[in-house]
């Protein structure tokens, strides 16, 4: 039969469903000679397989091309689909070893019994209701069905079963991974993903097993496969991670060694009738994670696996559905029972991961939120589903249904979760968690952050200030904020009284330690680590401060200059997160602009504070907290009250508040001074703070204030960060040549 449509081989002897022989140059035409010299060396762009892949990964097309053959059939010659589907299918398999590499291998045994349960519950329902159904109806459901009658088992399977790679991606998109129901949806699908795959690989090995012999030695070469690739390969990872000098990169060598090993594992996986990507899963699991190795892994690949090869594979699965063709080749019934066999399914599933979650005392919109997470479906299913089909284990309308049953169940609980579980809601509605309102010789409770190693000490500066006493004691949680690279599951790590060394905060932790000896009796302080992305890291922060009822947040500002105005430390996303806190906090924020150079507070040194005070409770904030710093002697104190002498734009409640927090402001101590300055517009005071700014060592100022005060009318217009508010951007500006750290404070946002 001779064969019409164009192709990259030289001949074809026949073609009808089925091609018995193909012949191509034994050198494959890879690069092109171009549009001119290509048409006499016979290396055209649509001859050779390099310009027909760039041109094919770029279009992406779907299946609804198919109707125009003939150009279809030019820009995919028979025999590239193979070429395309096995290069996208390397993003496949490296998605699903940085999944491995990803995921904790001991959190399973770390975590508590809810994750368990809300695994083996919801894993195990739909199939002990759903298979003996299937088979109860079988007789009445197999009519018609033929050969294709396992797809409704499949169907089964493949819907009941959780994969920890499609909720990571899940919850990443929601951006609420670092949220409790985040976490305790990581933890379960991390439980419920190792199950399905031992599921799923006995149920691959019935398929595949010819007799009893082969059944033994295929799982018996799997199970050696689970237990010696960690057995062997982790230890070695370990040694390259303890050959890999701190501070410094994997070396490349031992990067590609390990990418080798990757595709060698999936050869090794094909050959005991398993998925090529089992392999790569487990030697994932092996791999330690985070720094520095899985760190270095998810750099080196992400990008060309995750980003670039995998959306190619995705696409190129779904041009195999065709829907309606199918809806032509089988009887109707066919495909409604596989649908029905999904939604039921997942009814099931839904109904089940729903009920333990209100039985633990889950408010209800969380555990149908949470039900609905673990029934996601995304990218690992396509990839089932596309490996079955190319095995000839479900049919084509099966595959069709599947493949759009991911669309539709990805996009109902996306759009589901959005609107059931905002994790923000939890911050509104508390009591007030603020410094003015705090009972008399009450202790301080204080949430310190820290990114670098040069915050410590500011830190410690600002706690300082706050003047522990055993009147008056402060209880500090200091938490060290990391970012999570090399890892799908974000930590939160308490370091307890008697703890072993920490390699993410040893210095953080022996710093707060030392600090807490040397005041003993009136300063407490818990350390933690959190793991996570920068972006929602805010939800660590305010976690936090929520579960101890801190009254303050200290957070260090994202840049840091030196004396003359050059910039020492700059990071854009500690400005985000500061934003963030600001914007949604259950307390009091501090934000902590530090210039290097700054004096101390220590017992042989004077620390000149200042306060500038304009009106509002912000103001009121900072001069609470500088009245608890004046307790300390060696701290000389000036309340600069500016004020206006015009028209007093304060409404009644504005000037009672404002009045009753001054009044006893200078009580006769000797370390206290107050002063009245009369300014009357935004440059003025701009003079003013310029004047001032070298006669002091810290600054007290809050961030809003009234728009209508004439104090401040024009230097809003100047501002770089409105996060600082007008008084503390000017006096942050490097332009002032000085050495005076600003402390910038917002009262508690008031939440609705």
């Amino acid at each position: 039969m001779s064969f019409q449509y164009e192709t990259i081989y030289t001949s074809i002897s026949s073609f009808n469903d089925t091609v018995n022989t193909v012949c191509f140059d034994a050198s494959p035409k890879t690069v092109s000679d171009g549009f001119w010299v290509g048409s006499v060396s016979g290396k055209s762009p649509m001859k050779s397989l390099l310009p027909l892949f760039e041109l094919q990964a770029g279009l992406l097309l779907g299946s609804f091309f198919k109707q125009w053959t003939n150009d279809m059939y030019t820009l995919f010659p028979y025999g590239t689909q193979d070429i395309i589907s096995s290069i996208s299918s390397l993003g496949y398999v490296f998605f699903i070893f940085l999944t491995g590499v990803q995921m904790d291998f001991t959190l399973p045994m770390k975590t508590g019994k809810k994750p368990w349960a809300f695994a083996l519950i919801g894993l195990l329902t739909p199939l002990i209701i759903g298979y003996p159904l299937l088979r109860i109806f079988e007789g009445k459901i197999g009519i018609g069905f033929g050969l294709d009658y396992d797809d409704i088992y499949i169907a089964l399977l493949t819907n009941s079963v959780t994969m920890f790679a499609v909720i990571a991606s899940l919850l990443n998109e929601l951006q609420i991974q670092n949220s409790e129901l985040g976490r305790l949806a990581l933890s379960t699908a991390l439980v419920m993903d190792i199950m399905s795959i031992i599921v799923t690989s006995n149920v691959v090995l019935k398929y595949t097993a010819t007799n009893i012999f082969s059944a033994f030695y295929k799982f018996a070469s799997l199970l050696s496969m689970a237990i010696l690739i960690p057995l062997v390969c982790r230890p070695t990872m370990y040694w390259i991670i303890k050959h890999t000098p701190e501070g410094r990169p994997v070396r490349t060598i031992y990067l590609h060694m390990i990418i080798t090993l990757v595709l060698i594992l999936g050869w090794c996986s094909v050959q005991i009738g398993q998925d090529f990507t089992l392999g790569a899963f487990i030697l994932g699991l092996s791999v330690p994670e985070g720094l520095p190795l899985g760190t270095a892994l998810v750099k080196k690949l992400q990008f060309f696996g995750n980003h670039f090869l995998l959306p190619i594979f995705v696409s190129t699965s779904v041009m195999g559905v065709a829907i309606f063709k199918d809806l032509e080749d089988y009887e109707n019934n066919f495909l409604k029972t596989v649908s029905y066999i999904i939604i039921f399914t997942h009814l099931i599933k839904i109904v089940s991961c729903f009920i333990p979650a209100i039985y633990s005392r889950m408010p209800i919109k969380d555990a149908l939120a949470l039900s609905l997470i673990l029934n996601c479906k995304g990218v690992v299913e396509i990839g089932i589903y596309c490996n079955l089909y190319e095995a000839r284990i479900i049919s084509n309308g099966a595959y069709s249904v599947m493949i759009i049953s991911v669309m539709i169940i990805a996009s109902i609980v996306q759009l589901s979760v959005k609107f059931l579980y905002d994790p923000s809601r939890k911050y509104g509605g508390y009591q007030r968690r603020n410094m003015i309102n705090l009972k008399p010789y009450s202790e301080l409770k204080i949430v310190a952050c820290i990114h670098k190693l040069h915050h410590i000490s500011p830190i410690t500066d600002i706690l300082d200030l706050c003047c522990p006493t055993s009147e008056h004691p402060i209880i500090v949680d200091a938490l060290h904020l990391i970012e999570l690279v090399g890892s799908s599951l974000p930590l939160f790590i308490k370091h307890g009284r008697y703890r072993k060394n920490s390699s993410y905060s040893d210095a953080v932790i022996l710093a707060f330690d030392i600090y807490e000896h040397e005041n003993v009796g009136t300063t407490i302080i818990h350390t933690y680590t959190a793991i996570s992305p920068f972006h929602l890291m805010y939800e660590d922060v305010c976690n936090l401060a929520l579960e101890k009822v801190a009254s303050i947040v200290f957070l260090p500002f994202h840049k840091r200059w030196t004396s003359d105005g050059s910039i020492e430390f700059d990071d854009k996303n500690i400005r985000t997160l500061n934003k963030k806190v600001l914007e949604i906090s259950p307390c009091s924020v501090g934000i902590l602009v530090t210039r290097a150079g700054i004096n101390l507070i220590r017992e042989s040194s004077i620390t000149r504070l200042a306060m500038i005070f304009l009106s509002g409770k912000d103001d009121r904030e900072g001069l609470c907290l500088a009245k608890r710093a004046s307790r300390n002697q060696r701290i000389q104190l000036i309340v600069y009250h500016l004020m206006n002498e015009g028209k007093d734009y304060r409404d009644e409640d504005e000037k009672l508040h404002d009045n009753a927090i001054l009044r006893d402001i200078d009580m006769g101590m000797q370390n206290v001074t107050y002063q009245k300055i009369i300014l009357n517009d935004g440059p003025k005071t701009a003079s003013f703070l310029h004047d001032i700014v070298n006669e002091h060592d810290y600054f007290i100022v809050g961030r809003t204030h009234d728009i209508n005060l004439p104090q401040i009318q024009g230097l809003s217009d100047w501002s770089e960060f409105p996060e600082l508010g007008a008084i503390g951007d000017y006096l942050a500006s490097p332009d002032l040549k000085t050495s005076a750290s600003v402390l910038v404070v917002q009262q508690q946002v008031s939440k609705k």
